[in-house]
């Protein structure tokens, strides 16, 4: 994507989050090392940046919500650091996960320790403020444990919809969108109805943020998107590209997935490039982009029915508009 518009606000941020990674313990050094090495990786954060954006439409100082952003980064992070391990992933951000440069162990108490300092962050704030960003937060956190475990139980079933699909990543993903947009909303003191309209905003930019990851995950360049391309492939994941291969498929084309989806011994390459041919020829590479430019769409129309500035959602639009046509 083109240079970050809001560059100033991701400046600001770094400023606030890097201390924050610096001043970690360092006994026991299995714990915290892992976590520095984790937060040290090259990361887009997009969650924090939303809180400050959405601060910044209602013309508040942004500074207000920078241990709300910080704590969903860390809580964002936390949930990585857990799916990986779950996703029995070799690599996040390019770079080797927690559970595989130490242990699996070693991986599950350094994300517990982040969702802790989340909280930290949050009792930061006067009480009447702290309670209602923890209410979001935690129903946030909720959502996303509801989340992962359909996106477990998806893995036994061979009857998943589309419908179900884009539920279990706006709860798995989505959610967490929301809630950064949302919580920016109330440091900024907005109107319960104008955070509500930032929350459902968040939400649907989120689900049109996990498609694109769906996107880049088969269409992506490995290098760019720094992680292993079809993954999902590999996996049998249930994504809104194989439920709709399978649902657009004809007889041979479906013949072919279930080979590849029951196949026990094969090459990754192969089969990558086999599901990938018939994703292609069903025109579903198109079909995904068309998908996540209506979310965004529905995303924006949430915003211009607030309060908020309407000179900044327009900055705004364009900005989200560029983060579903990136290529990482």
């Amino acid at each position: 994507m083109k240079e970050n518009p809001y560059k100033k606000l991701a400046a600001v941020f770094d400023n606030y989050f890097t201390p924050l990674v610096n001043e970690l313990p360092q006994h026991p050094n299995n714990l915290y090392q892992p976590v520095t090495y984790f937060l040290g990786l090259d990361a887009k954060r997009i969650r924090p940046l939303l809180a400050l954006i959405a601060v910044d439409c209602f013309d508040a100082k942004i500074t207000k919500a920078l241990p709300a952003a910080a704590a969903v980064e860390l809580f964002h992070n936390f949930s990585l650091i857990h799916d990986d391990i779950m996703d029995n992933a070799p690599l996040r951000r390019g770079k080797q996960t927690v559970h595989e440069k130490w242990n699996r162990n070693v991986a599950i108490l350094s994300g517990d320790v982040l969702l802790v300092k989340a909280y930290q962050e949050l009792a930061k704030y006067k009480k009447e403020t702290a309670m209602q960003l923890q209410r979001v937060f935690s129903n946030t956190a909720v959502g996303l444990c509801e989340g992962q475990q359909l996106d477990m139980d998806f893995e036994t079933r061979s009857n998943v919809s589309i419908e179900e699909y884009i539920e279990m990543i706006r709860l798995k993903t989505a959610v967490l969108l929301g809630c950064s947009m949302q919580m920016g909303a109330i440091c900024a003191k907005a109107s319960k109805e104008d955070a509500a309209l930032f929350y459902n905003a968040g939400e649907k930019l989120g689900i049109a943020f996990q498609l694109t990851d769906d996107y880049l995950d088969v269409f992506g360049a490995a290098e760019k998107v720094g992680k292993q391309t079809g993954g999902d492939i590999i996996a049998n994941k249930k994504t809104w590209l194989l439920l709709k291969a399978i649902e657009k498929s004809n007889a041979k084309q479906k013949k072919e997935l279930q080979h590849w989806l029951t196949k026990k011994q094969f090459n990754p390459k192969e089969k990558v490039a086999a599901v990938k041919d018939i994703y292609s020829s069903l025109n579903l590479d198109g079909n995904l982009k068309n998908q996540i430019a209506a979310y965004y769409r529905h995303a924006i129309r949430f915003l211009t029915t607030s309060s908020a500035s309407e000179k900044k959602i327009e900055a705004f639009a364009l900005f989200a508009q560029a983060l579903m046509k990136r290529n990482k």
